[in-house]
């Protein structure tokens, strides 16, 4: 795998003079056209094997997150702050997947790894986006699950549904603030010669490696407004089920045990994915290797292929909804 890279890298460089003269205005060798992306690191000759592979995740990723929403709207059951989140997280799911997959998988067909500047910075915009929206939804629905668990009583008059539709508008107008904020002072940059992103999307930190420009602002929102918005969100999940776990705790049974990890596994199980697996990526080494490519694998397309088997296995409301949408069909079938 990396003597693949390195042949990719060279054949790349050694073409790069060529792309040039068409990718850049003469008259300012900072501006560029296009970028190209240097993919996935994919032995010579196995391209059709990780075509296969990427396009039956990808439409796992969209089939099982559109059933998920589909359940939802179906069944009355369903209809519950709970799921009224969890429907809208398998939207943000399907829409993040679909701005780097269809890409990837073009680029491993067609062998001709380019995007347009326009293309790479909506790329970005929508990747941030999306991720964000997914931010905000699990710190939504950790508290839901702390209302839940800790104020049984007085959830329905908590959870009503204009908190509920208040939270997921608020979710998606900040991360469209966060977005553009981050994508308009990298528009400000420029780029040089080296056009090459060591990536197969565009991500922030890559395109901000590339710039010939000074970067020390957009490193500085980075940490400070991108780490503190994360930092508080993340505040909210940890801190809501460490308020659940101290009320399970002061009377502990079996029965509330198991009613908590049926309710909360879930979430917990998505929660440690996503976090994690975007951790490695952000706090992995600078440099572009095998473990860095594997985690941006795993923050883009597996875990939210993964979202609705983790929501569905263990959930007994979604097992039923799926089990009588079945039986409509095959009744309307006979």
């Amino acid at each position: 795998m990396g003597n693949s890279l390195e042949q990719k890298v060279s054949e790349l460089t050694n073409d790069e003079p060529s792309r040039q003269k068409s990718s850049m205005r003469p008259e300012n060798q900072s501006s560029v056209s296009q970028f190209l992306l240097l993919g996935l690191p994919i032995p010579p000759g196995q391209q059709g094997v990780f075509f296969t592979l990427f396009l039956g995740m990808y439409l796992t990723t969209v089939l099982g997150n559109l059933l998920i929403i589909l359940l939802i709207r179906l069944d009355s059951r369903l209809h519950t702050p709970m799921y009224f989140f969890l429907s809208h997280l398998a939207f943000t799911d399907v829409c993040f997947s679909s701005v780097t997959v269809p890409k990837m998988l073009t680029d491993i067909q067609t062998r001709q790894p380019s995007i347009p500047y326009v293309g790479c910075i909506s790329q970005l915009y929508f990747f941030i986006l999306f991720a964000s929206v997914n931010n905000f939804l699990l710190a939504g629905m950790a508290y839901d699950r702390y209302v839940a668990i800790c104020h049984p009583l007085r959830y329905t008059t908590i959870m009503r549904n204009g908190l509920c539709m208040f939270l997921v508008a608020g979710s998606y107008m900040a991360a469209c603030v966060h977005a553009l904020f981050h994508t308009l002072l990298l528009v400000r940059l420029s780029f040089g010669a080296h056009n090459i992103i060591t990536h197969f999307f565009c991500e922030l930190t890559v395109l901000l490696k590339l710039s010939c420009s000074d970067i020390s602002l957009n490193e500085l929102v980075l940490f400070t407004e991108g780490g503190m918005l994360y930092f508080l969100l993340l505040c909210v999940i940890l801190g809501s089920y460490i308020c659940i776990g101290t009320i399970i705790l002061r009377v502990p049974s079996t029965k509330k045990l198991s009613k908590a990890f049926s309710t909360c596994g879930s979430h917990l199980f998505v929660v440690s994915l996503y976090y994690g697996t975007g951790a490695a990526v952000y706090f992995s080494s600078s440099s572009w290797g095998s473990k860095d490519i594997i985690a941006s694998v795993m923050y883009t397309v597996v875990t939210p292929m993964l979202n609705p088997f983790i929501y569905s296995l263990r959930n007994r409301d979604i097992k039923q909804a799926l089990e009588m949408c079945v039986n409509r069909v095959k009744f309307f079938y006979w």
